[in-house]
């Protein structure tokens, strides 16, 4: 019998719990549709950048106003303008495209630097069709003026805000740095968000040795970074309940990983680094390898597998806290160190 690889995600039924989740093909209508083509059971938008709406309409400002302070006549230089398609127009007509298309959900992400953008720009994803929003929590504490209680309620702030200004399904990504993660997660909760996003990678920059410039650097995730998002949505799965959605993101190459986000507790795992190395069509060998575990472990459904290994299901709970570090260190085998 084939297994069954529905699953619900901030109350959306998706046909399978792998999700195509933000990159440079989530954002292409033509792409879009190969990725649902592929099994994708959702599309997540790439995130759209407040900081990207402020930065144009600041440089087209300077350059509608060079030369006025010298010329009066330079300002008859352009005529006015009526109607003019900016990132965000651009990016809310590439949603409406998408999800005209689709059929499967479509999920817009935003990062935004103000409180009015948040609201702002969730209500406008939202008119234009959305089926869910996920929040991108991506900002980095770098004042030392502002402690963590104040990041963290400044964060909260605005996903309550948010919450009250749009109707649809509410994720929220985080980061993993938060003081104590348990806690923040359900206020998380408790302020609006319907699921959450396990984990945001933060891109590191870089140094040209030649140059002494920073040099922005991406690389792509690797297998072993799923196990932190892992490690999380097993502690997190039973204080949170099965109410609340948990997608796994980072690492996830193959079908086998998709398992495992699975039996910690996840509803969905993401998947962006194995599609931009392999192309959309890999999602067809990610579901094939999840449809051959499960028939080969005699799973009905990836329902009968999710959460049969979080903390409170597995033998041995402290394997997800520091109770488990010794051992881990232990691990290293000691035929491999260097003799003396």
């Amino acid at each position: 019998m084939t297994a069954d690889l529905r699953t619900r995600y901030l109350g959306l039924d998706l046909r399978s719990p792998i999700v195509a989740s933000p990159s440079p093909l989530t954002g292409k209508p033509d792409v879009a549709r190969q990725l649902e083509d592929a099994g994708a059971g959702a599309i997540v938008l790439p995130s759209l950048f407040e900081e990207e709406i402020l930065r144009e309409e600041l440089g087209i400002n300077r350059s509608l106003e060079a030369g006025t302070e010298h010329f009066a006549e330079a300002l008859d230089y352009f005529p006015s303008i009526d109607t003019y398609q900016g990132t965000g127009d651009r990016y809310l007509a590439t949603l409406e495209r998408i999800k005209a298309r689709a059929g499967v959900p479509v999920i817009a992400s935003l990062n935004a630097t103000t409180a009015g953008g948040w609201v702002r720009y969730a209500r406008r994803m939202q008119d234009a069709g959305a089926d869910a929003l996920e929040l991108n929590l991506y900002h980095l504490a770098a004042d030392p003026t502002r402690d963590a209680a104040v990041m963290e309620a400044t964060d909260l702030a605005l996903i309550a805000a948010v919450r009250q200004s749009v109707s649809i399904p509410l994720a929220v990504k985080l980061s993993p740095y938060y003081s104590a993660m348990a806690a923040f997660a359900a206020q998380v909760v408790a302020a609006g968000a319907d699921g959450l996003v396990l984990f945001n990678r933060f891109y590191q920059p870089d140094l040209d040795l030649d140059t002494l410039d920073v040099v922005a650097k991406v690389d792509l995730s690797q297998p072993w970074e799923l196990r932190l998002p892992m490690r999380w949505i097993a502690i997190l799965r039973p204080q949170l309940g099965a109410s609340v959605s948990l997608a796994a993101t980072s690492g996830v190459a193959v079908g086998t990983d998709v398992v495992k986000a699975l039996m910690v507790g996840a509803d969905v795992a993401m998947v962006t680094s194995a599609l931009l190395r392999h192309g959309p069509g890999h999602l067809r060998q990610i579901e094939a390898g999840l449809r051959a575990w499960l028939e080969e472990h005699e799973y009905e459904s990836v329902a009968q597998l999710r959460g049969c290994a979080t903390q409170a299901s597995v033998a041995d709970p402290s394997a997800f806290e520091r109770a488990n570090y010794l051992r881990t260190i232990h691990s290293w085998p000691a035929a491999s160190l260097p003799a003396g």
